[in-house]
């Protein structure tokens, strides 16, 4: 990769902006060096690497990588046997223990989901407990050896602690006293050359002896150390030089253990380094909204809604950008408008972007090939330096380009051919796209000229595309159009902004009828592209809404059934109760009988007896649910407009038209669906009653569902709700829907019943089920 066509593509702004997502200098110095690379399997592994790091932040919003220190310098220095400061010392204790906290981090987390490569640098870290815990025990956070480092460095301390004491006491008694407020300038006790002084007025110098170690800027004051501290402030001296030679001994006691581990700490600080980096590319991706692209090594690039990293998320227009299967060159043709140059620059940059390892700015499911070089030739290359204009300038990069391009290239021209004639530059515009095409390079070219547009036309395996332009705003919209060549929209912008149309009509006499054509062409074509992708978003609109509504009315049929089995089979076992009952009657009934015929000698029969039992045996009803034989109605000659019963379904709808010789189109509801006759019983309506037609309106917003949720709502705002929904679903011809409103104070309840009793389309209403929401789903059934 040149560093050249990296600067043109801007690639060291998006280096900046990972800067900003680093957590150490370590990370900063790789983020700084970040570079396309130009292996496959090199380009994978960085891609698995971003992506397994952005499936760590996803599950836990972030990760222990605080306290990491560059201590590459202290290590070699301990290694040659020099003695760190206290500051060095905390520094790689610190980044010790975030080595050991990330470690345990990635151990824990990789039990609950799978992350192999974190885990594999996870195992590569060797835990120093004992260096790190020796560090702390002997240096604070500030960078203070501490008392407990050595039982010697306490003595000492508290040798210094008891002299310094006995100092202050003598000298505090000499700043109380009488005579103190004349001879001094100030009761205070200082510190000068590391040693307690009094500051004494200039006349009275003679009075403490001692000795003067300085003197104010107005020679009135000199800081004497009295003669009676001398020797103490002495001793303190000597205990101070000893605590200095016992805390460089600590230090480089400490050091030496240091540079035992240097082997460790430096694998501990690469590891370090990697993971900051492989995590600063993950939030970067989260700020960028950036996804995993797949990655071939076939020349292929599939960009799904890219956009440009560096434009504004509001500004930015995102565009599809497919390059590479049906065909290896791009020529965007049509006037300057701004966004010719954006798309080359964005299909440049994701190819950077992910050949570094991060991840692009595009939809899911995006694809990106792994080229080994890319080349651009973009922008005002005008060099007043080397005496060059615009075009031998761009000449100058397009020939070294034609020196290195090959078949695994991607090369990016803006305004090809552009500063000299026209006729001139399409040609040499031409010939070059050509030679490049025979290399089997990747080509996206822009122009301007018009004598491009018929080349995606004659040449395999190229293809036009244009920036649409809004003639009403008369600005472009940025949008890729790829298969439609730019026309010129001169015309229509000059009448526009008020030019005669005579003046109009004049020109376009100049024009030849050819070029007439083309231009009508175009025009035709993207007024075509606009409805059709128009007709194709409403009608995946649509289709979302049915297929919704048909998983809601699966799931309603499904419940309906569920609980007309359950209702009969209870109705059945209360029957069958009823009937054992009676039959323990009957056969008591029938004990009395033989008694009295025994007793009395009745003329009752046995076969009587026995065939009365068997009348009652008879009279209890099977438990087990039969499917019940259904009367063949008579032959109906259907015709489109009658209005059935659907009863695979149970739901009323009308017929539209007859899709075959047994199948019939019928609406039920906003869903249309084939019907077999045979699925279907005619309901008679009076002639004058017009077939009711379902109402629709085409929109996301406006497909009514068979339950309304009010948790949440107002009471006043909810019930305006409920109106506007009853009035829907009856004009949609729901026969039944459901309310949520909740349990909550009991108001809503009231008042959604209470507007339900009073409705003259609702035939009742009543509280859900167990299985269907309870008293916080009210169940309407409409008339």
């Amino acid at each position: 990769m040149q560093q050249r066509v990296l600067k043109t593509l801007e690639f060291d702004k998006i280096r900046d902006q990972l800067l900003d997502h680093v957590s150490s200098s370590l990370g900063k110095e790789k983020a700084r060096n970040l570079f396309p690379s130009t292996d496959f399997e090199e380009v994978l592994r960085l891609q698995e690497e971003t992506d397994e790091a952005a499936k760590v932040l996803r599950l836990k919003g972030n990760v222990p990588l605080g306290g990491i220190y560059d201590i590459r310098p202290h290590v070699k220095r301990a290694v040659i046997g020099g003695m760190l400061s206290p500051q060095e010392l905390i520094q790689t204790a610190n980044t010790v223990h975030a080595s050991r906290q990330m470690k345990r981090f990635i151990t824990d987390m990789a039990e609950e989901t799978e992350l192999p490569i974190l885990s594999g640098f996870a195992e590569e870290i060797v835990v120093l407990a004992e260096l790190e815990e020796g560090i702390k025990h002997a240096i604070d956070e500030g960078g203070e050896v501490l008392d407990s480092a050595s039982d010697t460095l306490r003595t000492l301390r508290n040798q210094l602690r008891s002299r310094e004491a006995r100092v202050r006491e003598r000298l505090e008694s000499m700043i109380r006293s009488s005579n103190a407020q004349k001879m001094l300038s100030d009761a205070i006790i200082t510190i000068r050359n590391d040693r307690f002084v009094i500051p004494v007025k200039q006349e009275y110098r003679g009075h403490y002896g001692g000795i003067i170690h300085d003197q104010s800027s107005s020679g009135q004051t000199l800081f004497i150390e009295p003669q009676t501290v001398v020797q103490l402030n002495n001793e303190l001296q000597e205990i101070r030089i000893k605590e200095q030679q016992e805390i460089e001994r600590i230090l480089l006691e400490l050091s030496l253990i240091v540079g035992e581990n240097s082997e460790d700490l430096l694998t501990i600080v690469g590891i370090l380094a990697d993971l900051d980096f492989m995590f600063a590319k993950a939030r970067y991706a989260h700020k960028i909204k950036a996804s995993k692209p797949s990655v071939n090594n076939n020349g292929i690039v599939k960009l799904s809604q890219a956009r440009h990293p560096l434009i504004a998320k509001e500004e930015v227009v995102p565009n599809t950008i497919t390059l590479g299967e049906d065909y290896t060159t791009i020529v965007i043709t049509g006037p300057n408008t701004g966004g010719k140059t954006v798309t080359l620059k964005t299909l440049g940059l994701c190819t950077l972007m992910a050949q570094s390892g991060l991840q692009i700015p595009a939809l899911d499911g995006s694809e990106i090939a792994v080229f080994d070089a890319v080349y651009a030739d973009i922008g005002d290359e005008q060099s007043i330096e080397q005496s060059l204009s615009t075009f031998s300038s761009h000449m100058v990069n397009i020939v070294d380009i034609l020196k290195r391009v090959d078949f695994n290239s991607l090369v990016l021209f803006d305004e090809l051919g552009a500063g000299t004639d026209p006729q001139e530059g399409a040609a040499l515009a031409i010939s070059i796209l050509d030679e490049v095409y025979k290399r089997g390079a990747r080509v996206i070219a822009t122009t301007h000229y018009p004598e491009l547009k018929a080349y995606g036309y004659n040449r395999e395996g190229v293809v036009n595309a244009s920036v649409e332009f809004d003639v009403e705003s008369l600005s472009p919209t940025y949008k890729l159009l790829i298969g439609v060549p730019g026309r010129s929209n001169a015309f229509e912008i000059s009448k526009r902004l008020g030019l005669s149309d005579s003046v109009i009509d004049t020109a376009k006499g100049y024009i030849s009828a050819d070029s007439n054509q083309v231009e009508t062409m175009i025009a035709s074509l993207e007024t075509s592209k606009r409805i059709a992708e128009r007709e194709a978003e409403e009608a995946n609109e649509l289709l979302k809404a049915a297929d919704k509504l048909h998983k809601d009315l699966q799931k309603q049929m499904v419940a309906y059934y569920d609980r007309k089995d359950e209702l009969v089979e209870k109705a059945k076992e209360k029957a069958a109760e009823i009937v054992e009952k009676a039959r323990s009657e009957a056969e008591e009934v029938i004990s009395d009988l033989r008694k009295l015929r025994l007793e009395k000698s009745a003329e009752v029969k046995e076969h009587e007896l026995i065939d009365a039992r068997k009348r009652l045996s008879e009279a209890a009803p099977e438990r087990t649910v039969k499917k019940a034989t259904k009367a063949k109605a008579p032959k109906h000659d259907f015709q489109p407009g009658d209005e059935v019963k659907v009863t695979t379904f149970g739901q009323k709808g009308h017929l539209i038209r007859q899709a075959s010789d047994q199948e019939w189109e019928v609406q039920i509801g906003i869903l249309k669906m084939k019907v077999k006759e045979s699925d279907m019983e005619y309901i008679e309506t009076p002639k004058q009653k017009e077939v009711r037609q379902v109402a629709m309106v085409k929109g996301r917003d406006t497909q009514v569902g068979l339950e309304l949720d009010l948790r949440g709502e107002r009471y006043e705002a909810a019930l305006m709700r409920v109106e506007k929904y009853i009035d829907d679903a009856l004009l949609a011809g729901y026969p039944r829907v459901s309310i949520i409103h909740g349990k909550g104070t009991g108001a809503l309840m009231r008042g959604v019943q209470e507007y339900l009793k009073n409705h003259r389309s609702v035939k009742k209403s009543r509280f859900g089920e167990a299985g269907e929401g309870g008293t916080g789903v009210t169940i309407v059934e409409f008339k």
